[in-house]
């Protein structure tokens, strides 16, 4: 039998084609993807196929066209969970400094139910779609993006409101990082807010250096378990407060010191603190100010109640700051710098489907969760 040349190659490529369209159908992708007429399209472009066709026009199944229509967590008013519907909205299309991103991986925030109940400052009114953290993998990118293209696995905490409640976000390219290896899609959508959030208070704005004393409040929650091994990887001398049941886990991260704060007061438990990161506020912030030494500094992520203000902790000689999170790119690429090297993790507690957002949210709201809540579109 006479072998055309180039044949080998083609049947390679088609091949290939085979193998990453059956993996585009057992995705859930494809399985969302319920118009028909995009069904077509598919069966079409295969029958379509010959060997004598180039090699360069075969297309990856993620060229074929994207819904006009998508799944989304919509919060129509202010109140309970009830408030939160499963519906279907438009696809959001990005603007010229903006990715597309299919959402693979969001996570639950106490700021999404502060947020939900009319609690929390907004700058929105409803309905809108929920959620700060995304993870997953860019489907389109704008015309001014360099940083990143289609197939790209990226995570990161949007420009607030960005609404990563959805199977698809719009983002701006500038708060986005590669995901890191060492994490996986889940766990790269539990980490932006609360890394962000940790990050920004020990190393922008505390400046944490080796042997200092730290103590984290909460430290088994989203902010603290990350904080604690932040602070670890600093040269910290670390002490979190945490019920009896988390030490073993925060100690497996890193806590040299732990006070189960149900049998025990922190504020005479813990003493020659150099920096207190409060992840609950009112009472707590104001009691830590007792553990600190002079010059001792606060920091607090309940920056709309820290139970104290900058003139009272001032007088004592001590130092204050609220931390407000922040997108950061730059940030988020120095906490994977951490996962790369094997000193961080995020732990998620349960993973959820996205239309179980109300429940996710109860759940966060009637804690104690350890670590994050996870949702999956």
């Amino acid at each position: 039998m006479r072998v055309e040349p180039g044949r080998p190659l083609r049947m390679a490529a088609m091949a290939s084609l085979r193998t990453s369209t059956n993996e585009y159908y057992r995705s859930a992708s494809y399985a969302r993807r319920s118009d028909m007429k995009q069904r077509r399209c598919i069966i079409q472009h295969l029958a379509e196929f010959s060997y004598d066709r180039p090699i360069q026009s075969i297309r990856h199944p993620q060229e074929f066209p994207l819904p006009a229509r998508m799944h989304a967590i919509r919060q129509r008013a202010f109140g309970g969970p009830e408030v939160l519907e499963f519906v279907e909205v438009d696809r959001p299309v990005p603007g010229p400094d903006d990715v597309l991103l299919r959402v693979l991986a969001t996570s639950v925030n106490p700021a999404d139910w502060k947020i939900r109940s009319g609690t929390a400052a907004l700058p929105v009114q409803p309905p809108f779609v929920p959620g700060f953290d995304v993870s997953g993998v860019v489907e389109q990118v704008g015309d001014r993006v360099t940083r990143f293209r289609p197939g790209d696995e990226v995570h990161g905490m949007p420009t607030p409101f960005a609404g990563t409640y959805a199977e698809y976000v719009r983002a701006p390219a500038a708060d986005l990082a590669a995901k890191p290896a060492g994490l996986d899609h889940v766990q790269a959508g539990a980490m932006p807010a609360v890394g962000l959030t940790a990050w920004q208070a020990l190393v922008r704005i505390a400046r944490i250096q080796v042997g200092q004393r730290v103590l984290i409040h909460a430290a088994a929650g989203g902010i603290g378990h990350i904080a604690i091994q932040i602070a670890k990887a600093h040269g910290a001398h670390v002490i979190g407060t945490a019920r009896a049941a988390n030490h073993a886990f925060l100690r497996d991260l890193g806590a040299d010191e732990l006070i189960d704060y149900t049998v025990e007061d922190f504020a005479t438990a813990a003493r020659d603190i150099d920096v207190v990161f409060d992840n609950i506020g009112d009472a707590y912030g104001a009691r830590s100010l007792d553990t600190l030494v002079p010059g001792g500094h606060l920091v607090s992520a309940i920056w709309d109640r820290p139970g104290v203000t900058s003139e009272q902790v001032a007088e004592r000689g001590l130092r204050f700051d609220p931390v407000q999170v922040a997108p950061s790119a730059a940030d988020l690429e120095e906490l994977n710098k951490l996962v790369d090297r094997g000193l961080l993790r995020v732990h998620v507690e349960r993973t959820l489907p996205l239309r179980d957002a109300a429940k996710a949210q109860e759940l966060s709201e009637t804690g104690p969760v350890r670590g994050k809540l996870v949702l999956v579109p």
